[in-house]
């Protein structure tokens, strides 16, 4: 049965493998030396990168598995949020917002970027694109893309989460999240370089042949 089918499949040894090497390898870069930004110290972290690198590798439910394991394995006390902190007091800080949206911001990113892999997949099995430089690095501009996506959804959700629990005005909130926009473009950019090599490297991952 073709990937592109969209048929549903029960998750296997496989999936519940990947998921739990994501989760941890999400609270192995979360636990890199936080940089506080902004009035209320909002952390900037590698965090977002272990996000989009989940999402563009594992694909949306997956992804959304693997983040949320991490998120609620957090939440019941083990300190793997960003500055060695854990249990459910974070979400009474500045980041809850940000901290709340990795889930859905990696299912997002993967299902876009599974799609483009998948795409990807049919092209090349149809002989219909080249393997010439500039065809390959288009996979990695629409992972990017993808990335980004997910960086809107999570961006957004920070800023409210700056405005409900930080008390920050809405202009407020939005001028401290712009800090971050930088370093997410950066680290979108680089999960994107990495997925890429890992889809072609290891094409079960997607089930496309890169």
């Amino acid at each position: 049965m073709s990937e592109t089918t969209g048929s549903p499949r029960k998750i296997n040894s496989f999936d519940l493998a990947n998921i739990a090497v994501f989760a941890a390898l999400t609270s192995v870069l979360a636990l890199a030396p936080a940089i506080p930004v902004g009035a209320l110290g909002v952390p900037l972290t590698l965090q977002t990168l272990a996000v989009f690198l989940t999402g563009m590798i594992l694909g949306g439910w997956r992804a959304f598995l693997a983040i949320a394991l991490y998120v609620v394995v957090g939440l019941l006390g083990v300190p793997i949020f960003a500055g060695f902190v854990g249990g459910p007091g974070v979400l009474a800080g500045p980041s809850v917002g940000y901290l709340l949206s990795f889930p859905f911001a990696a299912a997002l990113v993967g299902f876009l970027a599974h799609r483009s892999v998948r795409e990807e997949r049919v092209r090349r099995r149809s002989g219909s694109t080249s393997a010439t430089p500039d065809k390959r690095r288009g996979l990695g501009i629409k992972l990017f893309l993808a990335g980004v996506a997910g960086l809107i959804l999570s961006h957004v959700l920070g800023v409210i989460g700056m405005i409900l629990v930080g008390g920050l005005s809405l202009n407020a909130a939005v001028i401290a999240d712009l800090a971050f926009i930088p370093g997410d473009l950066i680290k979108a950019a680089a999960a994107a370089l990495i997925a890429v090599a890992v889809h072609r490297a290891f094409p079960r991952m997607a089930g496309a042949v890169l």
